[in-house]
């Protein structure tokens, strides 16, 4: 397995010769811009994949960036995007809440840094922790739809894509520029600071480093610990100590977590594209939120998770002035991740291990005259081992290869897409006596396909409709999970005779604009033929609820739109209505209802918008979701005011950035049906946030 990550150095040596050679051609052009840095990509222009206006894309797609990133950040990225169309979090704590596409989780979704994955163990849990710092991001894009699979069968629910600076692109204009972040709130005694500094040294190098840290208390909730139900058991039990916990209020115990990471990188820029590097190393310490046993013979966990990543990361970009290619990208990076599972007593019960490599090579075609189009390669491997006496999986290398291409045509008024993706995936598990699991090689081929089209109807106003056909391999914990976990307190159980999931979909669109207002709305299906999910089954061992995984026939429906309109103009200001509306269902054929299927929401917002100020009021509210699997628990409806106004004194480009913000300002007790232990750990109660951002 150590020479895997000379495969990345090998596929560089192909994209390097060629970056040279233009340099070489391209250094006697002085008449070549280069590119400044500091000039925001548009929230217009969607920089994941194939770089194209957002109106041209023929999915829905989100954009967090500037300011309103700024006030979006939390210390998880889960949390950081649960406020946009079509996402909600899996809220397992504060510091382990990752997103969720369209009800789907875990492999159904990649969570990227700059095209290429995070190289963690966050999609064998949901107590794990998505290694990519909110804190040191530029620009968030969520892309959901088919428009996803070009980065992996594994992304039939969307892609998140994270973009940052650590390999810069583009050359300052000022000697240095630096960027200082710092925010404090009350909800968890949250105290944070992040900050990045570029410096052009000369002959088109750039230097860059940057670093954050951040630290929480227990989170206070807004109202009780556990849910209704569980506090009518607690209040039943004979157990003097049980009957406490029906009352218990506050600070949602073994919640607080200490973060820290650091990167350096360069890069050499120039006229014809960039090269260049990075490393960081990420720290994090957290805690699980308890679930509190109401069975006086069981002894309730309060387990800790304490982090380690180091990652490499290595881009290369060719943009050639003429020929048939109008880019060549090169992305490849190598993680290597650990994380120990504490017990109270400062035992160390499990320690993980996860080793990543991934390399990513693009192609991209001018276009001819109606015709453009982007193909590549993707490869990508994985060690994963847990090691104690609740390692619930043994040790696993997972090895994948891809194929893919997207064909565009512009035709003016009519676009059509075309798309294809080929996989072959491969898992190998390691006996293991602990588990009771002897040797297995599961591999698998899989084809994904996509088709659509988009037609203005009138001016601005654009309706697309695609098809897909999706393919995905089952993950490494899906196949071969067998024992206890002590993070999530659960028994987990695989099927190592799992095939491959299947899916068939369509998904219309419609998006556009008049005057002030502008509208983007999408409607979806997809019919699995074996959808692979985890679900509750009602059985105890070893004092824990297995979870186990299952695969059946599937319906996954659901729509999604969002909307802005100006209604005022008020001297040099404006004043904005925004609202969104989201909902996915998933019907286990014969069976009803899939788990952890977040209810029907709604965000309706009314902002403020200036050159020095920007204020905002907004009301969210999920409905109650009743449609439950067995041994699920309904979920309680819940509605959320938020407020917040930020002041630019110097103007929107100018050095400083003052914020504050109140969340859920009336302290209401909200559960996100999504999470696995929304009866034990609530959302965040009434929450003051304050903050300020510095760059120049």
């Amino acid at each position: 397995m150590q020479s895997r990550p000379l495969i990345a150095l090998l596929l560089a040596s192909v994209a390097t010769p060629a970056f040279a050679q233009t340099q070489n051609q391209d250094s006697s052009t002085e008449s070549r811009s280069v590119p400044v840095m500091h000039e925001e990509e548009s929230s217009d222009i969607i920089v994941t994949g194939l770089q194209r206006e957002r109106g041209d894309l023929l999915a829905g797609v989100s954009v967090l960036s500037g300011t309103d990133l700024d006030a979006a950040r939390r210390t998880s990225i889960g949390e950081t995007l649960a406020a946009l169309p079509g996402v909600s979090a899996t809220s397992f704590g504060p510091s382990a809440s990752r997103p969720i596409l369209r009800g789907m989780q875990a492999d159904r979704i990649r969570v990227l840094i700059d095209g290429i994955g995070s190289f963690d163990a966050s999609g064998s849990s949901v107590d794990h922790a998505v290694s990519i710092n909110p804190l040191t991001a530029e620009r968030i894009e969520v892309l959901r739809g088919p428009s996803a699979l070009l980065y992996g069968s594994s992304a039939i629910g969307g892609v998140v894509s994270v973009v940052d600076n650590r390999i810069p692109r583009n050359i300052p204009d000022e000697a240095v520029h630096a960027q200082l972040d710092a925010d404090y709130a009350t909800a968890a005694e949250e105290r944070r600071v992040a900050g990045a500094i570029d410096v052009p040294v000369g002959g088109g190098f750039v230097l860059h480093t940057d670093g954050s840290y951040a630290k929480t208390d227990d989170l206070r909730a807004g109202g009780y610990i556990l849910s209704r139900p569980l506090r009518e058991q607690a209040a039943a039990s004979p157990d003097p100590e049980i009957q406490q916990l029906a009352g218990l209020r506050g600070d949602i115990p073994n919640t607080a977590s200490e973060s820290s990471e650091g990167a350096i990188g360069v890069a050499y820029v120039a006229g014809g594209g960039n090269i260049g590097f990075s490393v960081s190393r990420s720290d994090n310490r957290y805690g699980v939120p308890i679930r509190f046993s109401l069975d006086p013979a069981i002894e309730a966990e309060a387990p800790t998770l304490d982090v380690r990543q180091y990652r490499a990361d290595l881009r290369a970009e060719i943009t050639p002035a003429s020929g048939f290619l109008d880019a060549i990208r090169f992305r490849g990076g190598y993680g290597d991740y650990r994380h120990f599972e504490i017990e109270d007593t400062g035992e160390i019960a499990t320690r993980f291990y996860n080793k990543g490599m991934e390399g990513r090579l693009e192609f991209s075609q001018r276009k001819q005259g109606a015709w453009s189009s982007v193909s590549g390669a993707q490869y990508l491997t994985r060690d994963f081992e847990a090691i104690g006496e609740e390692a619930f999986l043994p040790p696993t290398s997972t090895e994948q290869g891809g194929l893919f291409t997207v064909q565009n045509f512009d035709f003016g008024r009519f676009r059509a897409e075309a798309g294809g993706r080929f996989e072959h995936t491969s898992v190998k598990a390691t006996a293991s006596d602990q588990l009771g699991t002897p040797d297995a090689r599961r591999s698998f081929n899989t084809f994904s396909a996509s088709i659509g089209g988009q037609y203005e109807i009138v001016d601005n106003w654009k309706l697309g409709i695609n098809l897909t056909h999706s393919e995905r391999a089952p993950t490494a914990e899906e196949l071969f999970a067998n024992g206890p976990h002590l993070a999530t307190q659960a028994f987990e159980v695989g099927n190592p005779d799992f095939d491959k999931e299947k899916s068939n979909g369509a998904e219309l669109t419609l998006r556009g604009r008049v005057g002030g207002f502008s509208l983007e709305a999408s409607a979806y299906y997809n019919d699995f033929s074996n959808f692979i999910y985890q679900a509750p089954t009602g059985v105890i061992e070893d004092d824990l609820p297995v979870f186990a995984y299952f695969a059946n026939g599937a319906k996954h429906y659901g729509f999604e739109a969002e909307l802005n309109a100006t209604v005022a103009e008020i001297g040099a200001g404006k004043i904005v209505a925004d609202g969104i509306v989201d909902y996915v269902r998933v019907k286990i054929d014969g069976l009803g209802s899939a788990p952890f299927i977040p209810p029907l929401r709604l965000l309706g917002g009314l902002e403020y918008q200036s050159d020095p100020i920007v204020g905002r009021v907004e009301v969210e509210h999920a409905t109650m979701q009743d449609k439950v699997a067995a041994f699920e628990t309904e979920t309680p409806a819940y509605t959320l005011a938020n407020a917040r106004i930020e002041w630019r004194p110097m103007g929107p480009d100018g050095l400083l950035t003052l914020r504050l913000a109140a969340n859920n300002i009336f302290d209401v007790t909200a559960r996100r049906h999504s999470s696995f232990l929304k009866d034990y750990a609530p959302l965040a109660g009434r929450d003051i946030r304050i903050g300020a951002s510095i760059r120049f």
